[in-house]
């Protein structure tokens, strides 16, 4: 029997929405839409729904990116031997992969390198440093996507007499280093500046551009000759696949990205569409395309083996070798969805045996990969609703990862529970962390009760929220036209849920996939357009034909056999009253 979720819609200023309805020309739908997310002045509506390169703010105007310019600047103008330490996730790769292409650009060569994850660990650690400078000397090194919290590092760097410059996102969880060239953000700029969002690949951006301003500013002909959107493509996915807030620049530089990204004459991601099933012409690329197909992809390297793979794929001018290094991605990423499946039914039972009533939870075994963690929390607070941390085990150490849930943050969370933390860091929605064996017990205790004074013990009962209640008739493509207006969805902007009352299906659903796990019927509504419906998971129990229903459901596209029609995808459904 299908018990329906507690289904919630919070109407929105009928006034604002009937303005941005008159002021713009749009939908009554789209309007009420974009009020619902908090956009309900015309200005401010117009630059979502057009968020245009233009937009972008000035690139010097963030802190310290003129003076991490300059500096890389002399090092290429003095032919200086540079480092560069990315991390081994899609936004470490993407912003290895963009400032080491945009190097080579004006003739520097720089060495990179990336944290083998089970020898050297996250980060910038003494042992990626030191297999990083074994064979020479580099008089500058760049620290991409981490070294925000790295004091001791920075400073035996600086012993060197090595300069440093680290480009991060990641909050601090203590002193930040000296003597160094930090650009990050949340250290130095304001909660409003329209860059506080951006993931380190978007930085990394910005120091490109910032770099470019300088170098036409002096009149220099290769700068002249640069188009920054060519790097858009890996700025869209290194963003997308950090999970971070899809407003403001981020947004701009996503929706571009993802047209960008689609038309890229890179052969790593030409490599990468063929291996993922997304070459197909005409289909505009989508963020959930990032997530599900060629983020995993990337990230299955640096999980099971070395992140250095995709890099060198990505900044590969043959396509056969990058189609060759995507094929091992591919074959990595099958595995690491095996482990991946394993450790979370393992967790799924840990929890359930021991864990059910702790509002934040913690799970540890000392077989599981270190590698895929990160992936099993995230399945795990998916399923449960509730933070949860994810531990494997390297020697006598626990090392693993976290994920939030909407309105935690994680940081502020370990921030409490520190004196028991080896090492810890990341941002409000994803953390990695590291401790001794012998305090889990205790640190299980400690984050429990942490996650208990920051959100309260109330169980909260799992809830549906209805972006936009419409009418049967309503179900189109016109609908969706206006819906892909919003596009790209991701955090902050999350794809709207839709409801419709007293929907009548002609013809009983069809159980489909194994075991009949899920279900697809097909509504056709009053100019006889074909809309069709897929509800995933659902299928043990069906809504009835010729039966008033209620469906809470996405609105996409799907394209079939040459044929592009709109489809729903049921997220849940109920009788209607």
């Amino acid at each position: 029997m299908h018990v329906p979720k507690l289904w919630q819609h919070s109407p929105v200023s009928r006034d604002a929405a009937q303005q941005l309805e008159s002021q713009l020309r749009v939908s009554s739908f789209l309007a009420n839409l974009l009020v619902q997310r908090g956009i309900d002045c015309s200005g401010d509506a117009e630059s979502f729904l057009n968020p245009a390169l233009r937009g972008l703010t000035d690139p010097l105007l963030l802190t310290n990116v003129e003076q991490a310019g300059n500096r890389i600047l002399h090092a290429i103008r003095e032919n200086e031997k540079i480092h560069i330490l990315g991390d081994y996730d899609v936004d470490g790769v993407t912003s290895t992969t963009l400032l080491v292409g945009f190097l080579k650009r004006f003739g520097s060569l720089p060495n990179f390198v990336v944290p083998r994850r089970l020898e050297e660990g996250y980060g910038m650690s003494r042992q990626v440093i030191e297999r990083s400078i074994s064979n020479e000397t580099p008089d500058l090194f760049i620290a991409l996507d981490c070294g925000t919290n790295s004091v001791s590092e920075v400073a035996h760097l600086r012993s060197l007499g090595i300069d440093v410059i680290i480009i991060d996102h990641h909050q601090s969880t203590q002193s930040t280093p000296a003597d160094c060239i930090l650009v990050n953000p949340h250290i130095h700029d304001a909660d409003d500046n329209p860059c506080r969002d951006l993931c380190t690949v978007g930085l990394v951006f910005k120091l490109v551009h910032g770099i470019v301003k300088i170098l036409r500013n002096q009149g220099n002909e290769e700068a002249h000759q640069i188009e920054l959107k060519d790097y858009l493509d890996l700025v869209a996915m290194g963003t997308i696949a950090d999970l971070v807030p899809l407003r403001a620049e981020n947004r701009i530089l996503v929706r571009n990205g993802l047209v960008n990204l689609r038309q890229s004459s890179r052969c790593g991601i030409q490599a990468l569409f063929q291996v993922s099933g997304l070459g197909i012409d005409g289909k505009d690329l989508r963020a959930s395309d990032i997530s599900f197909k060629l983020g995993p992809r990337i990230n299955a390297s640096g999980r099971l083996a070395d992140a250095a793979l995709p890099i060198e794929m990505l900044l590969s001018d043959n396509f056969q070798d990058s189609l060759q290094a995507a094929r091992q991605l591919d074959e990595m990423n099958t595995e690491r969805q095996k482990i991946e499946r394993d450790i979370v039914k393992e967790a799924e039972a840990q929890v359930e045996e021991r864990y059910q009533d702790s509002q934040g939870v913690v799970v540890f075994n000392h077989s599981w990969h270190p590698g895929v963690v990160g992936i099993v929390a995230s399945r795990l607070t998916n399923i449960l609703k509730k933070p949860a941390i994810v531990l494997g085990a390297e020697g006598t150490i626990g090392k693993g990862s976290g994920r939030s849930i909407p309105g935690l943050d994680l940081v502020k969370a370990l921030n409490n529970c520190s004196d028991l933390l080896s090492e810890f860091g990341g941002h409000p929605m994803a953390v990695g962390l590291s401790l001794d064996q012998a305090n889990i017990e205790k640190f299980r205790t400690a984050f429990n009760e942490a996650v208990r004074n920051l959100i309260g013990d109330e169980v909260v009962e799992p809830t549906l929220e209805i972006d936009c209640w419409i009418q049967p008739e309503d179900i189109s493509s016109d609908l969706l036209r206006d819906l892909e207006q919003l596009q790209p969805f991701g955090q902050a902007n999350p794809e709207p849920i839709i409801g419709v009352r007293f929907l009548e299906l002609a013809q009983p659903p069809q159980r489909i996939g194994q075991e009949g796990k899920h279900f697809r019927f097909n509504h056709f509504n009053p100019r006889g357009e074909r809309v069709s419906g897929i509800a995933w998971n659902l299928g043990e129990s069906l809504p009835p034909a010729n039966t008033p229903i209620d469906l809470a459901f996405k609105l996409v596209w799907n394209h079939y056999n040459g044929a592009t029609y709109p489809q729903m995808e049921v997220v849940d459904w109920r009788l209607s009253d």
